[in-house]
């Protein structure tokens, strides 16, 4: 009996969209980086990318920062349900094995500082989800390019739908922590990564490009769904951000 491959694998097995896949997984990037780190033409990744989009695994945003930049994501968490039902093609007894939990606990505290531009919504979210769901493990920081109050949205979706009290929260310049080390430094929004300054002893740099929820909106009301789809994809992200970081943990 002939038995093909499941079309999932057909598609991520192809050696350079594996690659494009691979740098996504890493941090969000624009077309004209991924040709460079690549070295490969730049219709060539457009079309390889068009190919990923079309299977849902990549998505495309427009920079905030230039509209006519773009900026293409991995979507993780639909990888993995097709990567798991793939090994369930072949045989259902397969299952994906989820990184091992509470390792973070047993090491040195990570450092990680999340940065946007007005450090009053997505970088507070972000430094929130980070330090509950790790449970202190993470040293979770953040701040802003240009720094204004709290969104009152912001604190409304943190405590009504994940129970974590963002109330008395203060922006801060980013200069505040010009000094300090850290292990990562994760930009959430275009604008900031433009003008995101080295910070001492080399951090590893990530770039997620999150829609600010705020933007367009004429009142607070009308606003919050977009807050919703912003924690919840800002959930999403901080946990493959805390497996990958159980994951590199040596053991006790």
């Amino acid at each position: 009996m002939d038995v093909s491959p499941p079309e999932f694998l057909q598609l991520a097995g192809h050696p350079l969209r594996w690659k494009l896949l691979s740098e996504l997984a890493k941090s969000d990037r624009r077309v004209q980086e991924l040709t460079g780190l690549l070295g490969e033409a730049q219709n060539l990744v457009s079309y390889h990318l068009g190919k990923l989009r079309e299977a849902g695994l990549v998505s495309m945003r427009r920079s905030s920062a230039d509209g006519r930049d773009a900026y293409y994501a991995a979507d993780l968490a639909r990888f993995g349900d097709l990567l798991s039902a793939t090994a369930g093609a072949l045989h259902q007894g397969l299952d994906l094995v989820p990184p091992p939990r509470g390792r973070l606990a047993r090491r040195r505290p990570i450092k990680v500082l999340f940065l946007c531009t007005g450090n009053s919504a997505r970088s507070q979210m972000a430094e929130a989800f980070t330090r509950d769901r790790s449970g202190g493990a993470v040293k979770a920081y953040s701040a802003g390019s240009h720094p204004k109050p709290m969104h009152p949205n912001a604190i409304r979706v943190m405590a009504e739908e994940y129970g974590i009290d963002l109330a008395g929260r203060k922006s801060k310049h980013l200069d505040v922590f010009a000094d300090d080390h850290f292990d990562f430094v994760i930009s959430l929004c275009d604008k900031v990564r433009e003008v995101c300054p080295e910070f001492p002893g080399g951090p590893q740099t990530k770039h997620w490009s999150i829609a600010d929820p705020a933007a367009g909106a004429t009142d607070d009301e009308s606003s919050y769904l977009a807050f919703q789809q912003t924690a919840a994809e800002l959930e999403i992200r901080i946990g493959f951000l805390l497996a990958l970081l159980a994951a590199d943990a040596p053991a006790a």
